[in-house]
């Protein structure tokens, strides 16, 4: 038995040796193929046009290919950041091409050694090539849908183009990972998030509609203008500057509109009128009396695109203003914490408290989003303050950075038209005696993306930072900080009653 067991450790050494059986880890680190992928990663979708592209990670000097023998190129390593053996390749999707049915499947990718081994890998997701003849249709699940520019990413989620209503109707034409893909208009596409949509049943037409004859009109609380669809086709609307204005592209529309209706009752629009840049865009374009906007919501009443445009306050002054404040984080979203063990969330709602007194001192009516230590997603946040319709909001948070040197204020906004609002609290803000760290905008923040009405976010000081964290812990300075952002609100309002009306200059396109 003893000299059986010899016999048989010996003869497994020597095919150790030869290479001819290998430990089951020793034979995956020494496979040919490493890794393939799509890129972008995740499941895909495509249509006829879109480019297929795939990389291999495998050994180097071999021939790699994939759909039936196509090449891919082995790239040199100034290309590849110095690795030997990344494989790429680019396939143009043409209108005859199918693979694995409606559902799709995963691509393989081969890879031949000059010695003869080969190998071959299918990718982590499925590919699914769209049919051109069936349109593939989705719907916005909620009033906060969006839309993204591209497949960017960071902690505060993809640039998004804007926001949709619910029940909008899109056209979907390719999708990777968790974002699909939609068609707006001749040339121009967007991302929308799984999450916020729903396919249709097959068998739907591409969205479009003609557009009725249109009223303008004002009530006792804002102005509205109301435009006849026949289905609720997506939207993105530009909030302009000198001259002060409203442009809505709706896509998917072309004008049958005979007349517009104006009114009586406005007070913050001027004259409107529209274009039709492309056969399937229609714009709105609405002047606006004031040099500084006081918001806008775009939703639909069944079919019609109704946009509701806010007035200035009766009174530019805080008494009697309704305001808005934000305590960032919240629960069990700590926000930054400090060396010294501050934390974000507490630091937020310590100062909003102490602001909201301040404000209403002042004679302002404040809406708080939360007033306790719980978690409350942006959702609910931007809901609430939907609901509550504020004059303005300032959302405060604390800053953190990598480096503790990195310190001072800042303030925040998205659209250039409340911009005024972050300017007049950044100013106020550096008088508190920190410094300034900078002055942001498009700021792609969910309590910046609302329209409704001016915002601005404040990072009163970095808690990442020794001394900043000083200042923040420090009830005296916190109150400090407090009396400077209630006058810089007092400044925007100062600033917007100095800048009155702006009236509508020179000639407009006659109305169609």
């Amino acid at each position: 038995m003893r000299q059986l067991l010899i016999f048989l450790a010996a003869r497994w050494a020597a095919l150790l040796a030869g290479g001819l059986l290998l430990p089951v880890a020793v034979a995956q680190a020494q496979r040919p193929i490493q890794k393939v992928e799509t890129v972008p990663a995740g499941e895909q979708w495509l249509s006829a046009g879109d480019a297929l592209q795939v990389r291999l990670l495998g050994t180097p000097g071999g021939q790699a290919t994939f759909l039936n023998g196509r090449p891919l190129t082995e790239l040199a390593p100034t290309l590849a950041g110095g690795r030997r053996g990344v494989y790429q390749g680019t396939y143009i999707v043409q209108p005859t091409d199918t693979l694995g049915g409606a559902a799709g499947r995963p691509l393989w990718l081969h890879l031949r050694l000059p010695n003869g081994r080969h190998d071959s890998l299918p990718t982590p997701a499925p590919v699914r090539l769209l049919r051109p003849g069936q349109p593939l249709l989705a719907v916005t699940r909620t009033t906060l849908a969006h839309l993204n520019y591209g497949l960017g990413n960071d902690r505060l989620g993809g640039a998004k183009l804007g926001y949709l209503d619910s029940l909008v109707v899109l056209q979907v034409v390719g999708r990777v990972a968790d974002q699909y893909r939609v068609r707006l208009a001749e040339g121009q596409y967007a991302w929308l998030p799984l999450e916020r949509a729903r396919l249709l049943p097959p068998g739907g037409f591409v969205p479009t509609s003609l557009t009725g004859s249109w009223s303008v009109q004002g009530d006792s609380l804002a102005d509205y203008v109301r435009l006849p669809l026949t289905q609720r086709l997506p939207y993105r609307s530009q909030l302009l500057a000198n001259p002060t204005r409203l442009v809505i592209d709706v896509f998917g529309a072309t004008s049958n509109t005979n007349w517009i209706t104006q009114r009586a009752g406005l007070q913050a629009l001027g004259a409107v009128y529209y274009e039709q840049p492309q056969a399937d865009v229609f714009r709105l374009v609405l002047s606006l009396r004031h040099r500084q906007s006081w918001g806008y919501h775009i939703g639909y009443e069944q079919n019609t695109l109704v946009v509701r445009v806010a007035r200035p306050p009766a009174r530019l002054q805080l008494r009697g203003l309704r305001v808005a404040l934000d305590a960032g984080h919240g629960g069990s979203n700590v926000g930054a914490v400090g060396a010294g063990g501050a934390r974000e969330k507490d630091l937020t709602l310590a100062i909003v408290r102490q602001l909201q007194k301040e404000l209403e001192r002042r004679g302002a009516r404040v809406v708080l989003t939360r007033d306790a230590d719980v978690s409350l997603d942006m959702a609910k946040r931007v809901a609430l303050l939907q609901r509550q319709r504020p004059a303005l909001l300032v959302s405060v948070h604390v800053n953190s950075a990598g480096s503790a040197a990195a310190r001072g204020t800042s303030a925040f906004y998205r659209y250039v038209a409340f911009r005024p609002l972050a300017e007049a609290l950044y100013g106020r803000m550096q008088q508190t005696g920190l410094p300034g760290w900078g002055l942001v905008g498009n700021f792609n923040f969910a309590l910046n993306g609302p329209t409704d009405y001016p915002n601005a976010l404040v990072e009163t000081a970095f808690i990442s930072n020794p001394e900043d964290e000083r200042i923040l812990t420090d009830p005296a300075r916190q109150q400090q900080m407090v009396r400077h952002m209630a006058d810089g609100i007092q400044d925007f309002l100062k600033s917007a009653r100095a800048r009155g009306v702006r009236g509508w200059l020179g000639r407009q396109p006659a109305e169609q």
